[in-house]
């Protein structure tokens, strides 16, 4: 018996400490680093640019920025379902071949830069450098030359203004906040309450699925669609990551507060990892949101006190 309830104890143990293990690894692994950016200045009414393919005109929403000591205009993307703010290593090189001592990318592939959006200053000493993206094209004037990924690091430090309808975007310190709506923002992640068919659910905006209005689970994909409607399927590219989007035609409702808005499309994706599945079940998330049903409206974030306003 004594040795039964010793074994029983040590078993205890190993089970309480693998499950504390785990949950300082997840916690770790998912938690973003210290915001590392200095910001300075505002911008007001920066024209935003789009990526479009044959299905969609909205793909990825990029940002016009210069970097420090060079005058030419690049872009980068804004990203909401990033955490970090980050530089791609190959546009990066082909500055550095043109505009020499102006760009030094770090052994541990990090950069202290700094950009501008409008007369908003960005710095870091600390902005990561991805093996990612495309050389700089010098002799196009019209080439959207992207250079890296704005992410919600930026949003904790200004007011963030989408005016989707006229395609302008801006960064602010304060605005009026009347008719607000609480929503939460755990490790730089934006989650938005909303509602479909009286349903509470709680969103992930994610602009890295711009051209998507609603991303959620097959359950749930078969639940929202018409039936026997057409599906469309694509190829999706996650950080070099293939997937399989399929979409299909909707006729729904989703709230946000007191605003109503047509769904007129479901998507759901095969080919996310195990890991990503747990955590998006982990984090009571019910779907993903991009930019595609917010582009006749107007869309503020204040994330510094979890408060956003959709009009």
């Amino acid at each position: 018996m004594k040795l039964f309830k010793k074994i029983a104890s040590i078993t205890l143990v190993v089970i309480v400490l693998f499950l504390l293990g785990g949950y300082f690894y997840f916690q770790k692994k998912f938690t973003p680093p210290e915001n590392y950016l200095t910001v300075s200045g505002t911008a007001e009414n920066i024209p935003i640019k789009w990526i479009s393919d044959k299905e969609n005109p909205n793909t990825a929403l990029l940002l016009p920025v210069k970097l420090n000591g060079i005058e030419k205009t690049f872009y980068m993307q804004f990203d909401s379902g990033s955490p970090i703010t980050v530089f791609y290593k190959n546009a990066l090189e082909s500055i550095s071949e043109k505009f020499q001592n102006q760009i030094k990318i770090k052994e541990e592939n990090e950069i202290s830069s700094g950009f501008t959006i409008g007369n908003m200053n960005v710095a870091s000493a600390h902005f990561e450098v991805l093996n990612y993206g495309h050389k700089i094209n010098f002799d196009d004037p019209n080439a959207k030359n992207i250079i890296g990924t704005i992410g919600t690091d930026l949003l904790e430090k200004r007011i963030t203004i989408f005016d989707f309808k006229n395609n302008k975007c801006s960064f602010v310190h304060q605005i009026q906040e009347t008719s607000f709506i609480d929503f939460e923002f755990k490790k730089r992640k934006i989650l938005i309450p909303a509602s479909v068919e009286n349903e509470n659910l709680k969103l992930l905006y994610d602009s890295g699925t711009s051209g998507y209005e609603f991303i959620t689970t097959k359950e749930v994909w078969k639940k929202y669609k018409i039936k026997n409607s057409k599906i469309k399927t694509e190829k999706g590219n996650s950080w070099g990551n293939i997937l399989t989007v399929f979409s299909a035609v909707a006729n729904q409702k989703i709230q946000f507060g007191n605003l109503s808005l047509k769904l007129s499309e479901v998507t759901y994706i095969e080919g996310t990892s195990k890991l990503q599945n747990f955590l998006m079940k982990r984090s009571g998330m019910q779907g993903m949101i991009g930019n595609k049903l917010f582009l006749n409206h107007t869309l503020i974030l204040d994330c510094k006190n979890e408060k956003f306003k959709l009009k």
